[in-house]
């Protein structure tokens, strides 16, 4: 089957592409939407600009859609973008959001097309460990109280992972970060052909929270 990944760079939609190419589709497209809204009810934000470096790794199209992200009208940007696409399904990393969900699932309907969400209420905890296992994944926003400017840039790893979930717990943070707690991106994936290697980033801190800006990257060969 043709299918189209939406793809924002972050661990989820990472993890819908990976879940793609094993079950075997022939994933022709990566979707990511730039919205001006850096509040957007539907799309990711940090680093959107990066996904031109993942595409080139994973060695599949990019396609970019680009909308103001107003409420609603974002998502009828992201239907006219996709019926421009010679599909059959569309893959995205929806977890619980049932906002988000039923959104894409409306667009798939009308437009004949099959929508698959491979982590749709899968365990947040689970989510965390299996994707920081799977792939190179950074924090690149953090928006929740108990997620201080230490965690901006830093690895998901076996050593920090643990401290990380106890802070999640200790302060209700959704541990698979799927109230927008925090963002992230991932730089290294089984699927990519070469990794994302940063040159010069930038740390954004407004007292409560926080965004690392990657300024300069570039594709560098595995080791």
């Amino acid at each position: 089957m043709d299918v189209a990944v939406l793809y924002s760079g972050g661990k989820d939609s990472n993890y819908a592409l990976y879940w793609a190419l094993k079950e075997g589709f022939n994933v022709k497209y990566l979707v990511n939407v730039e919205s001006e809204n850096k509040e957007s009810y539907m799309f990711h934000i940090p680093n959107v600009h990066l996904t031109e470096l993942s595409s080139k790794a994973a060695g599949i199209p990019l396609v970019k859609i680009y909308t103001k992200g107003e409420k609603e009208k974002e998502v009828l940007d992201l239907k006219k973008g996709i019926e421009k696409l010679d599909v059959e399904g569309i893959v995205s990393g929806a977890i619980a959001s049932v906002y988000q969900k039923s959104r894409i699932d409306r667009i798939c309907e009308e437009l004949g097309l099959k929508s698959f969400s491979p982590l749709w209420h899968k365990d947040p905890e689970w989510v965390l460990r299996t994707t920081s296992s799977l792939f190179d994944v950074r924090i690149v926003g953090v928006y929740a109280y108990g997620l201080g400017k230490e965690w901006l840039g830093k690895r998901i790893t076996e050593e920090n992972i643990d401290k990380l979930l106890k802070i999640c717990e200790k302060y209700g943070i959704n541990k698979a970060f799927e109230g927008g707690e925090a963002e992230t991106f991932v730089f290294d994936s089984p699927v990519f052909k070469k990794r994302i290697e940063v040159i010069e980033a930038e740390i954004e801190w407004h007292e409560t929270w926080g965004v690392c800006n990657i300024k300069k990257a570039k594709l560098v060969d595995k080791e």
